[in-house]
């Protein structure tokens, strides 16, 4: 079993940034494509993005051109950076992988608002 451990989190203004990072326990961490999830309050929990073992992504469209998603394999971490943030992007961010998640991590809040 793996575990993962957000942070990052944070207020900020429209138009900001922040930068999310998601620490993997476990030793095979590198085989799995990890993504990032969110989810707002009253709605169901969402893919934004997602990293495979190469470093290839994908975005949802909400978010594509201001999100950037990475990893560290030796580090077992993945990261998110976030752009241009929106009021709509409030929510908990959570990491996980994208085929069969393991259990969830407590996420790492995000607010957007002026």
């Amino acid at each position: 079993q793996v575990q993962f451990v957000e942070s990052g989190g944070g207020l900020v203004q429209p138009g900001g940034s922040l930068r999310l990072s998601c620490a993997a326990s476990g030793s095979i961490f590198s085989f799995y494509v990890m993504g990032w999830y969110r989810q707002a309050p009253g709605k169901q929990r969402e893919l934004v993005a997602d990293i495979t073992i190469g470093g290839s992504t994908n975005y949802a469209d909400s978010v594509k051109g201001r999100f950037t998603i990475s990893r560290d394999n030796a580090l077992k971490t993945v990261y998110l950076e976030m752009n241009s943030l929106k009021p709509e992007d409030t929510a908990v961010y959570y990491c996980n992988k994208k085929y069969s998640p393991f259990g969830w991590g407590q996420g790492t809040q995000v607010t957007v608002s002026s």
